[in-house]
């Protein structure tokens, strides 16, 4: 694993690209839609975005859009389908979420334009839109790294550019939502991925240098991007100021992780999962118990009907047939536990299988290209689903003391 300084971003940021037979892989790359290589020579930038303007947003409150649409699920139980609902949408809540979505499009380029596909909406709604059923959703449209900088990465390009110019859009997407639509209420971060980053420097530069704004921010929930903290400490590394989450209930702290199969640890040169200074770890924070070292079990929200690659074979999800609503709830299938171990850092993800029952025994989660998969990325596109029902209730519970 080879650091590359990128010093457009604040100083020290590293950028961290894994060398595998012979390409670069960077780990901005969520990559949780589908994969695609566009061409990798760079379009035109389009004009930067006005976030004065409604339609620079993907989600806001009070406004018909993906977050204010209900999403319908079905819980899947051990004796198989069980009921099927819709989710809310929260009015006045009492506090605000601030959304980066991963890295998904599959625009020509290495950067997206201000036109989002459905790359876009299908992650904002997967990973995202339960969250308006308790606070209010802020999601701009920012000119984020593709796909095809994938691509360009193996081919030797330099992403400072790219990365400066998507980190641009996220910040000022920022500065306009502090500025017209905050209001001084508190407010959630979410990312996941390619967001996870463009949080982590927000958090470094616009929050916890300016104490005010740091009073406001009751969480960050920013996984599949490596937060890096002094072994056996809350604090020191990526956040200067910003500690991690140690216990329940707690606000103004970080929440992050990267998800590794039970047994399948972060290799030798994992992209995630292990840091490369000394004294340090890859921090990991339990999103069903902060604080947690034993395992907790998880509250998942699935997209049943990804058609991404997964080990093993497409998922049978019960035995009573194909879901009958694109998202499924699982509570207690899997389990996780935060890992710290030297320099590595990771959240072990374990199946609770059980062949006796009707639901299915696997879940997928790993990436994979041109049909191989990669140890070193773990279980990266189920960061957020595996735990998507706990974090939501995370949330909800800050939102309630906040009234108080």
């Amino acid at each position: 694993m080879t650091p590359r300084r990128n010093p457009g971003l604040y100083p020290g940021s590293v950028f961290t690209f894994f060398r595998g037979k012979g390409r670069w892989i960077p780990a901005f790359a969520g990559m949780a839609i589908g994969w695609a290589s566009p061409a990798i020579a760079q379009a035109p930038a389009p004009a930067a975005p006005d976030y004065a303007k409604p339609a620079t947003w993907l989600c806001l409150p009070g406004r018909t859009d993906i977050c204010s649409t209900p999403v319908a699920t079905t819980a899947l139980n051990p004796n198989g389908y069980g009921s099927t609902g819709r989710s809310s949408v929260a009015r006045n809540a009492p506090i605000d979420c601030f959304y980066v979505y991963p890295t998904v499009s599959s625009d020509q380029g290495l950067n997206s334009d201000l036109t989002p596909g459905r790359e876009e909406r299908l992650m904002t709604e997967s990973q995202f839109a339960r969250f308006a059923s308790v606070c209010r959703p802020f999601v701009p449209i920012y000119r984020q790294m593709t796909l095809g900088a994938v691509a360009a990465a193996a081919a030797g390009v330099d992403l400072t550019q790219s990365g400066l110019l998507a980190y641009g859009d996220v910040l000022a997407a920022w500065r306009n939502y502090i500025r017209t639509k905050n209001g001084g209420r508190p407010f959630v971060l979410i990312g996941h991925s390619q967001g996870s980053l463009m949080l982590q420097q927000l958090i470094a530069r616009e929050i916890e240098t300016k104490p005010d704004v740091a009073r406001r921010m009751k969480l960050a929930i920013i996984p599949g991007y490596n937060v890096f903290v002094q072994q056996g400490k809350v604090v020191g590394g990526t956040f200067k100021r910003t500690p991690l989450c140690s216990k329940p209930g707690q606000s103004g702290c970080v929440m992050s992780w990267v998800s590794f199969r039970e047994r399948n640890l972060p290799p030798r040169g994992a992209i995630f999962g292990i840091a490369t200074e000394p004294g340090m770890t890859v921090a990991c924070v339990n999103p069903a118990r902060p604080g947690s070292t034993t395992w907790e079990r998880l509250d998942s929200y699935w997209f049943a009907r990804s058609t991404l690659p997964v080990a093993g074979g497409p998922i049978q999800w019960s035995t009573d047939g194909a879901a009958p609503t694109p998202y499924l709830r699982t509570e207690g299938l899997v389990s996780a536990r935060c890992i710290n171990d030297g320099p590595r850092g990771y959240l072990s993800i374990r199946t609770n299988a059980d062949p006796q029952d009707k639901r299915t025994d696997r879940i997928g989660g790993e990436v994979a290209i041109f049909g191989l998969f990669l140890p070193g990325w773990g279980m990266h596109l189920a960061d957020i689903a595996a735990a998507q029902g706990d974090l939501v209730r995370l949330v909800e519970v800050l939102g309630s003391a906040s009234r108080n």
